[in-house]
């Protein structure tokens, strides 16, 4: 699964989401950036994005994914 790919789907996933991938395919980290976060907890937000990324996860296709989420206000 390509960084393309993976930001692809998080970005479909959460709305107004602005996504910022690094590493590669199988192990990275991404940012996800969206006014939906806000009001939610840090925890809120990764299992939000995980749920989305959870079949890649289980089937061994994206092997680690490390996750930064933030709102547009806090994203400074």
């Amino acid at each position: 699964m390509t960084l393309e790919e993976i930001k692809e789907k998080i970005e479909s996933g959460i709305e107004n989401s602005t996504v910022i991938m690094e590493g590669d395919g199988c192990s990275c980290s991404t940012k996800v950036v969206s006014p939906i976060f806000e009001g939610m907890s840090l925890l809120a937000r990764q299992k939000m994005v995980l749920a989305i990324m959870n079949k890649e996860i289980v089937n061994g296709t994206l092997h680690a994914l490390s996750i930064k989420t933030c709102t547009p206000k806090e994203d400074i």
